[in-house]
């Protein structure tokens, strides 16, 4: 214990900008999946077979570069998109790097989450609301997303925890944030307390979150 409290009064600076840092990348990545995630997710609901509008190619074909950014490992990704985030963000290391490729990473597992939320709305719903003379614009903004609501919320935390630990992943190649600082201190300098230090940060983060998330779920919820 007393080694714990050294370590984090030593290195507690080096705590706070390393949680700054991942609070950052996993911020730009949420925003980016509400953003980006959401619109993609309801054009594959809406142009499949069974979608509002339905557009058997376009489906296919964004469903295909879903698919394909999707299999692509996050650390290959990560090292795939340098020269891009170089371009973008004016650096190729760092938490808004590391944001890049953590954006284009959620953005397509994101939707698909979103695309499965959609096809859980009843039907009834749907046919009610055309029946009544609403656009295929009116129905997914006042009908599919509102009835749709808890379980995207719902989604939106898991996808949130699980990039809390992609962050971490990221720092094996410079992106700093948590996990760079266990790799620097506590992996290649011996410093197992930095490393306990920065995984209880890690596990307060995730809780923190998924009970954020089940709030949110639970309010959102009429039912």
């Amino acid at each position: 214990m007393n080694e714990l409290l050294k370590a984090f009064v030593e290195f507690g600076p080096d705590l706070w900008k390393a949680t700054s840092d991942t609070f950052l990348m996993v911020g730009v990545t949420m925003l980016s999946a509400v953003l980006l995630g959401t619109p993609l997710g309801v054009f594959l609901f809406v142009t499949s077979d069974q979608g509002l509008y339905p557009k058997p190619v376009l489906n296919r074909v964004a469903a295909y570069l879903v698919n394909v950014l999707r299999s692509f490992p996050f650390i290959i990704l990560l090292v795939l998109l340098i020269p891009f985030s170089r371009v973008l963000v004016g650096t190729s290391i760092g938490p808004k790097a590391a944001a890049v490729a953590l954006s284009f990473a959620v953005i397509p597992y994101f939707a698909r989450l979103v695309e499965q939320n959609l096809r859980d709305v009843p039907r009834g719903m749907v046919e009610m609301a055309r029946a009544c003379g609403a656009t295929p614009l009116q129905i997914v903004l006042k009908v599919l997303i509102p009835e749709a609501l808890p379980a995207l919320l719902g989604s939106l935390t898991v996808t949130a925890t699980g990039f809390i630990a992609y962050s971490a992943v990221a720092g094996a190649v410079g992106a700093g944030g948590l996990g760079d600082l266990a790799i620097r201190f506590g992996y290649y300098r011996f410093e197992t307390s930095v490393m306990i230090w920065c995984v209880i940060i890690m596990f307060i983060l995730v809780q923190c979150t998924q009970w954020l998330g089940d709030w949110l779920v639970r309010r959102s919820d009429r039912r």
